[in-house]
């Protein structure tokens, strides 16, 4: 049973964190009313949200235990309805539906004389539609678990799966991470090879890359079919069918069910913002007009996405929407989605030409979609009230006050939002700014500017930003001398100098910095080269891009694995310590000059320098608890592909002096081998009591474009 949602809105709790809300309390106790009554009316005529999302057990085509199949079909505009394929030799008229109410249909059709099914497994259906014109249109059903398309189709066909030997679950969920990393993944390009990966390779080739690496949790991309391989997922025309250019839907359970025996969550990236237009594989038009699933006329047609958009206020819109939640994770298991084109949904504006400032009236007011966002708060409640360790997140780049905070304080119910702003500003620094041009303060501003006490999951650089037409971080940091100088048998060039040192602290900023969890795609810790290019006309149908070049890290003469090295060390670092757990960082430092930034989370001390030039040997940063430091991640080190300039051994011990509003600073020098000396007999001294502080014997210093990481080992009392 869905958790009971409280009679009135908490929404003092969420005013005390913003008292700027103040003025829009009713606002948001009318949109948990609405989410209330929704509930009520669910309850009233269903039986209650469970059995109202679970409507993939009625709808579709069913196998009963007689063996007869069931069949229904939600249709309300079509005049009558038919069931055809290979089992009835595409007859029309043998098997006709029934009519129910509410544009409702079924059909039952009798087993064999041996108790046999009469539709066999992988067989070809459709459903024939008879609109009011009187037009026969063949379709898919909405509710299909599995759709195919030969390489001389340019559609895809409804194949019904009944396997002998379903996949039989192993594995328990994991718990849910305190901390989430989450490695974000397309199955099809995830090998070396010029083809489309499958699920198989992904499960034996790449969750253990990924477990090695130190990420938590697994995002994949372009599971729910669509018919059009370069859309990267996101025009879905089959909405419960997991994609067959992958393999089967069994081979998709052995890979999320692998993933949880290592203790990797898997997430899904779930497209209910809109649907692809295609009718003939899709669900547009099903029933013969342009209204069934979605808004009609211009209101339920994306511009820019030439998409269909979904009528969230429809009753069996939302039994098929909230069912599709609940199938992917009954049937398949995952633990999490991704909700795809969030800001779409809440606006009726869908973010087209608006540039969201940030004034509160842009949150509130009639431009916001009150269905949809009924529909995302509806969706969160049943998902957390069922799955209680389940995980969502909310591509939104609008700053949606209270996206992240409980239905029942008024908010929409995510866990986290994508921090979208992060890998947008890392990527116009590289095109507009030289490197001494860079702004402390403003990428402080960018990696902090987030609503307290609602979390981000924040990335350095975005899925989007590797297709063809722009270029991944390393790329633009080190463009084509990626193709001729990154093997360590050659000299290490000043652009591939720069590229990895930069590469490897923008990444550990935004880790530190940017949000209560982290996100990389597929490739990019260890800065793949080029860019990402599906299939298409324009390319002569290559996939010469579509590809991870894993053969590349796995080549040790070159610099790839010195970058992968980095990205797993920052993520057990992270594993350690939990900063992403952690409130957010006190930076005491943004020194604009000195290109210097310094910040303390899970009381761990980073600090940046990111001059190109200039290496600090006396540098004192300021923290807030007293105690022994030592280095625990430098991006200078060797084995990053650094220039080894930082003693490791090196242990740092506060003064109690105060440095930028923290009660203690650690003074940090260049170390040479005699003072070094002096130094450690210094240590020993301390560890008999005889001093009780070493403020002029704290010798390192923080190099040029180097970033290191100090934790606390020996706290004082």
């Amino acid at each position: 049973m869905a958790e009971r949602l409280p009679a009135e809105c908490r929404v003092n709790a969420l005013l005390r964190t913003d008292p700027y809300l103040e003025q829009y309390k009713g606002e948001l106790q009318r949109r948990y009313d609405n989410l209330k009554s929704l509930v009520k009316h669910i309850d009233t005529n269903e039986g209650n949200l469970d059995k109202f999302s679970r409507g993939y057990e009625l709808f579709g085509i069913h196998q009963l235990a007689n063996g007869g199949i069931y069949c229904k079909e939600w249709a309300p505009g079509a005049k009558a309805l038919s069931l055809v394929g290979e089992f009835n030799d595409w007859n029309v008229s043998s098997h006709q539906y029934d009519r129910l109410a509410y544009g409702k249909w079924e059909l039952y059709i009798a087993p064999e004389a041996d108790g046999s099914s009469p539709v066999s497994h992988e067989s070809k259906l459709k459903v024939v539609i008879e609109d009011q014109n009187g037009q026969r249109l063949y379709r898919i059903s909405p509710w299909a678990h599995y759709v195919t398309r030969s390489e001389t189709s340019p559609t895809y066909d409804w194949v019904h799966w009944d396997p002998p030997q379903r996949y039989v679950r192993r594995y328990p969920h994991p718990p849910r991470p305190r901390s989430v990393r989450i490695y974000e993944a397309h199955i099809g390009i995830a090998s070396p090879e010029g083809k489309v990966a499958t699920y198989k390779n992904f499960t034996n080739n790449m969750l253990g890359r990924i477990k090695n690496l130190g990420y938590n949790c697994i995002q994949l991309m372009a599971i729910m079919e669509h018919a059009y391989y370069a859309s990267f997922g996101y025009q879905v025309t089959s909405f419960f069918a997991a994609s067959s250019r992958f393999g089967t839907p069994d081979d998709l359970r052995e890979l999320v069910d692998t993933a949880h025996s290592m203790g990797l969550v898997v997430l899904l990236d779930v497209v209910h913002s809109h649907a692809s237009s295609n009718t003939a594989d899709g669900l547009n038009h099903f029933d013969g007009t342009d209204s069934c699933f979605f808004h009609s006329h211009s209101r339920g047609t994306h511009s820019l996405w030439d998409s269909r958009l979904f009528n969230y206020s429809s009753w069996e819109v939302l039994r098929f929407l909230l069912s599709n939640l609940r199938w992917w994770v009954e049937e398949y298991y995952f633990d999490g989605f991704r909700f795809d084109g969030v800001t779409s949904m809440l606006y009726h504006h869908h973010g087209i030409n608006i540039g969201f400032s940030g004034d509160y009236s842009e949150y509130f007011g009639l431009h916001v979609d009150e269905e949809s966002l009924a529909y995302l708060c509806l969706s969160n409640h049943m998902l957390h009230s069922f799955y209680p360790d389940f995980i969502s997140i909310a591509e939104d780049v609008s700053g949606m006050p209270t996206l992240c905070r409980p239905v029942m304080e008024g908010g929409i119910g995510f866990d986290y939002r994508l921090a979208m702003a992060i890998p947008d500003k890392w990527i116009q620094m590289l095109k507009e700014l030289k490197d001494e041009d860079w702004n402390m303060g403003n990428i402080v501003h960018t990696l902090t500017n987030r609503r307290y006490s609602e979390k981000a999951i924040a990335y350095a650089e975005s899925h989007d930003q590797a297709l063809v037409g722009d270029k991944t971080l390393a790329f633009w940091l080190m463009d084509a001398e990626m193709y001729t100088n990154m093997s360590t048998l050659s000299p290490l060039t000043p652009v591939i100098d720069r590229g990895l040192q930069l590469h490897k602290m923008i990444r550990l900023i935004t880790h530190g910095l940017g949000g209560e969890g982290y996100l990389n795609f597929i490739g990019n810790e260890f800065g793949h080269p080029e860019w990402l290019d599906f299939p298409r006309v324009g390319n002569n149908e290559s996939y010469h891009y579509a590809r991870r070049q894993f053969d590349l890290l796995d080549n040790k003469l070159l610099r790839y694995n010195l970058l992968n090295t980095f990205d797993k060390d920052m993520n057990n670092l992270e594993q350690t310590y939990g900063w992403l757990a952690a409130p957010p960082a006190y930076v005491s430092e943004k020194h604009e000059d000195n290109k210097v930034i310094a910040f303390e989370r899970a009381r761990v001390l980073f600090i940046f320098n990111f001059h190109h030039q200039k290496s600090f040997p006396d540098y004192r940063v300021g923290v807030d608890f007293p105690g022994k430091y030592k280095i625990v991640l430098d991006s200078d080190a060797e084995q990053y592909g650094g220039h080894g300039r930082i003693n490791h051994s090196t242990e740092f011990f506060t003064e109690s002096r105060e440095q930028n509003n923290r009660n203690n600073s650690l003074l940090l020098h260049h170390v040479d081998p005699e003072q070094f000396q002096r130094r450690a007999h210094a240590l020993e001294l301390v560890q008999f009591g005889t001093l009780h502080r070493c403020k002029h014997w704290l010798k390192v210093y923080i190099p040029s474009r180097t970033a290191i990481v100090l934790a606390r080992v020996d706290p004082r009392p």
